[in-house]
């Protein structure tokens, strides 16, 4: 059964920091075994995460193509942390009672679930300008990244979703050749928290759909970021 279809939406050429149209490219569709995939639910079901001022239909997967807009990486500029160890260390079991308050699962299947989604070894990612730094175990690897365009994901129940994709100009070999970026907006607006895929294939982290490391600012404390999770 197919789950979710990807198809390419345009690319943008960054040079000199000229920007250059998208261009629509046809592409084709792609699937997502159900049993590895969460259906993408954690980025557009989940409403209660993210108290965005985007249109709240935009924020839940339906909107058109033609609201989207280029983005830049300035739009995730900042200091972030990973929440990872937050859900490891009890902060955010309010959360996921929450979560079982108002939805159809357990919290100890909410909480397998976050586990899951949340895991991540790089517990910092510091963005400036064109430099992406990934913090692991006190290591930091850097990386120069430019616009690769946006992908759209249509996942099973109607709703859409879209990735916007950043390639490797330069930096440290170790440094991932993608980075996509998943925060509920389609347009430039700056980011309040996100979700972060990241790796040497462009077209295999389109399917992830599992695991969705997630930021916040570092300058927030568990039981704010507590409070931004359940504020909706």
């Amino acid at each position: 059964m197919q789950t979710a279809i990807v198809r390419y939406v345009g690319a943008l050429a960054i040079g000199s920091m000229l920007l250059l149209p998208a261009q629509a490219v046809a592409h084709g569709n792609k699937s997502v075994d159900e049993n590895s995939a969460h259906d993408h639910s954690h980025d557009q079901d989940r409403v209660q995460d993210h108290p965005h001022d985007s249109d709240d239909a935009i924020y839940k997967g339906y909107f058109d193509e033609s609201q989207i807009e280029a983005r830049m990486l300035s739009d995730w500029e900042g200091d972030w942390q990973s929440v990872y160890l937050y859900l490891q260390n009890g902060t955010l079991d309010p959360v996921m009672a929450h979560k079982a308050e108002q939805g159809d699962k357990s919290v100890e299947e909410y909480r397998a679930e976050y586990e899951t989604g949340y895991t991540t070894d790089v517990d910092r990612i510091v963005i400036s300008g064109n430099s992406v730094a990934f913090y692991r175990d006190g290591d930091i690897v850097e990386g120069r990244y430019a616009t690769d365009g946006y992908e759209i994901l249509t996942y099973k129940k109607g709703n859409r979703g879209v990735r916007f994709i950043f390639r490797k100009t330069g930096g440290d070999d170790e440094a991932p050749q993608f980075i996509q970026f998943s925060d509920h907006r389609i347009a430039p607006a700056q980011a309040d928290h996100y979700h972060l895929y990241w790796g040497d294939d462009r077209e295999a982290l389109l399917e992830e759909l599992t695991n969705w490391p997630t930021y916040y600012p570092s300058s927030l404390g568990g039981n704010e970021i507590v409070g931004a999770m359940m504020a909706h």
